[in-house]
């Protein structure tokens, strides 16, 4: 390898310089503190466990995001975690075993094997909150609530809410009485959006004209508020389940329009972008001229049954680095202070006091520059150590 070759990072992987990383570390402790205020409960998983564990009801596509080691201690396969999700239901399925609603949230690094979106970074920050033990509409407006208000905290004010049902595409498919080959061709078709394509296959099919229809039809109902109303007439005869998920995605829609009077909505009741691990509703937060969703979410009511313990659950989940690379809240302003190297107790009980209270003291050493900007410099003045200030 060529010694300019040594410094590169791989593909996707990224570092976070002083002044990022400062936004970061602001925007990650404003966050864990506006979930806190609606009590979700703070964990923080292990980077790595075995496999078996980390995977385990997940689902095959977040297997392929995610990176596989060998445990030198005791030779089982182990994962790097590429999302929270599941181990943050093996903590409340196994660790804390209450039988209440639990909410927990969460924020660290995660490691995927291929980026996420056009662009997306195969090492984001990942922040989320999880909600635990409540199956109705409330809970997933509570959670979509959150999404909101995080991004609301993150400076991003009017996101496009993405909003989709599980439910919708997998009852269509289960009417049609499909095999489990052109299931895997149907997802994706849907998944890639490729309608002619999509049409083509179709019409291959053994199954009614009606039926066809309802297939063609579903990628079709995406757009504004007015798919929901047209939903429920292309997909009149498919069955209970899908209209009890249009009623839920209509409550939902009206109850979050309540309290973000000015949200733009998107449907798409073909999504099937997110992890095979959700099970109703999904959903996801865009803004005008950025490709890949900011935040995302679902309901996923299956996840904890490996663990022992199948409670409904919701949750989301955003990029702390995308969040700072987008967001309009300016770095908080922190006091700098140069101080004498402190030789004396005096001088040093003075710079304690000056840290303490959030100044950022430097000491100046020999490598000082006089070119270097401090807001105050700590003088001793007829014995006592005092600020003064410094005109920039």
């Amino acid at each position: 390898m060529a010694m300019a070759d040594r410094w590169l990072l791989p593909e996707g992987v990224d570092e976070s310089l002083p002044e990022q990383a400062a936004k970061i570390e602001q925007l990650r402790r404003t966050l864990l503190n506006l979930h806190s205020t609606w009590g979700y409960q703070l964990v923080i998983p292990p980077l790595l466990e075995y496999l078996d564990s980390l995977l385990v009801g997940a689902g095959s596509d977040l297997e392929i995001d995610t990176f596989k080691v060998i445990d030198q201690l005791s030779g089982r396969l182990m994962g790097i975690r590429a999302d929270f999700t599941s181990q943050v239901a093996r903590i409340d399925a196994h660790s804390l075993k209450k039988s209440n609603i639990q909410r927990l949230c969460y924020c660290g690094s995660v490691l995927r094997t291929t980026p996420a979106g056009l662009n997306g970074s195969r090492s984001p920050i990942q922040i989320g909150a999880e909600l635990y033990g409540h199956g109705g509409v409330e809970s997933d407006i509570e959670i979509v609530s959150l999404m909101l208000e995080t991004m609301a905290a993150a400076g991003i004010e009017k996101p496009v809410l993405d909003l989709g049902h599980v439910d919708i595409v997998a009852g269509v498919i289960e009417m049609c009485e499909l095999s489990e080959e052109n299931k895997e061709k149907l997802n994706s078709s849907y998944k890639s959006k490729a309608l002619p394509e999509l049409q083509d296959f179709v019409q291959t099919l053994d199954i009614s004209s009606e039926q066809k229809q309802w297939l063609i039809e579903l990628p079709r109902l995406c757009g504004g508020e007015e798919v929901l109303d047209k939903a429920k007439v292309v997909l009149a005869g498919v069955g209970e389940k899908i209209h009890t998920a249009l009623d839920n995605l209509m409550v939902i829609k009206e109850r979050v329009k309540a309290r973000f009077p000015q949200l733009v909505f998107h449907f798409d009741l073909s999504d099937l972008v997110s992890y095979s691990y959700h099970t109703g509703l999904v959903f996801a937060a865009y803004i005008p001229g950025y490709g890949n969703a900011i935040a995302r979410g679902g309901r996923y009511n299956n996840i904890g049954k490996s663990f022992g313990r199948s409670r409904p659950a919701t949750g989301f989940s955003a990029d702390l680095k995308t969040l700072v690379s987008l967001m309009n809240v300016p770095n908080e302003a922190i006091k700098t202070v140069l101080v004498p190297t402190a030789t004396d107790i005096a001088l040093w009980h003075a710079v304690r006091a000056l840290r303490q209270q959030n100044y950022q003291v430097i000491e100046g050493l020999s490598d000082v520059n006089a070119s270097d900007s401090y807001d105050y410099i700590l003088e001793c003045i007829q014995g006592d150590w005092q600020l003064v200030a410094v005109n920039n």
